[in-house]
């Protein structure tokens, strides 16, 4: 029976969880390389929690730069079996407002210089990411989120673009004629790499603007984004605080088989250097 272990993934000013019992900092070295930063882990209400700020601390990594796969391969070394995600996201709907709250369900991935799966280099992997989120895991979060009594999206398409830049008025545009709800530069890469982990994965996503397609307000300013983050910060916490206590039972997802029947290489043709890198991610399959 798995113990469940959650992991939190913080976003723009979200750099540390509040209240958590038993704190400690632990340096994770991965065969990807190093995560954005050591991990905090400690207890929340009896519920084992492990802490990761995306950016590092002091906000020191730009999004095409973190080390995703690290990241990913650190929490799932700790035992993490469902991972939350928090994030600052900007707005694509007239009706989604700066300080509303959108449970990721959909994302495009945009991205262009990123490391985005642990299969390569000796062996090939094809997961089914048609649903990138946890359903139950999305659904916990609506819960608390609406006990919060924020105002609360339960689904949503995340766009994910390069950056660190904001985006032009023409790639603006184009990203609303996809139909997409939020746009940020982070989520869809992990969330990839969560499946591939077999660790649930949900989004929280924090609306501070509008991008810069709402031509009758004002582009996107990074101080009226960190206006509005530092509120929809204590809303986030409080959140997970609501969400962690049902999120302790064992998994019945499909996300915990999600490499049952996804490995295609040869097991013959597989090397004892590959089996040794992906030791914590796909150990049960590979004899590793």
């Amino acid at each position: 029976m798995e113990t469940p272990v959650i992991g939190i993934v913080g976003g723009s000013g979200l750099y540390g969880m509040e209240g958590l019992e038993g704190l400690k900092e632990v340096a994770v070295d991965t065969p990807f390389g190093r995560p954005s930063d050591a991990f905090i882990t400690g207890t929340l209400g009896g519920v084992r929690l492990v802490f990761l700020p995306r950016h590092g601390r002091g906000h020191r990594v730009s999004p095409s730069e973190i080390n995703y796969r690290a990241n990913v391969c650190g929490l799932k070394s700790l035992g993490v079996t469902r991972v939350v995600s928090v994030s600052s996201v900007g707005s694509m709907k007239e009706e989604l407002h700066p300080g509303d709250i959108v449970v990721v369900d959909q994302f495009i991935d945009w991205t262009r210089h990123r490391a985005t799966t642990f299969f390569s280099d000796g062996i090939v992997a094809h997961a089914n990411v048609a649903d990138p989120v946890c359903a139950p895991l999305s659904a916990e979060l609506v819960r608390a989120a609406a006990a919060c009594g924020a105002r609360v999206a339960p689904k949503g398409t995340y766009v994910c673009m390069e950056g660190p830049q904001f985006s032009t008025r023409a790639e603006s545009r184009v990203y609303r004629q996809w139909g997409v709800d939020v746009i940020g530069m982070t989520n869809a890469p992990e969330a990839k790499l969560c499946r591939e982990a077999e660790i649930c994965y949900a989004t929280l996503a924090l609306v501070t603007d509008y991008d810069c397609w709402k031509t009758d307000e004002a582009a996107v300013e990074i101080e009226q984004v960190l206006a509005v983050m530092g509120k929809n910060v204590a809303l986030a916490r409080e959140i997970l605080r609501r969400a962690v206590p049902g999120l302790a039972s064992e998994r019945t997802c499909p996300c915990r088989d999600a490499l049952k029947s996804a490995i295609v290489t040869d097991p013959k043709a597989i090397s004892a250097e590959t089996r040794a890198r992906l030791r914590a991610v796909a150990g049960r399959y590979l004899g590793g």
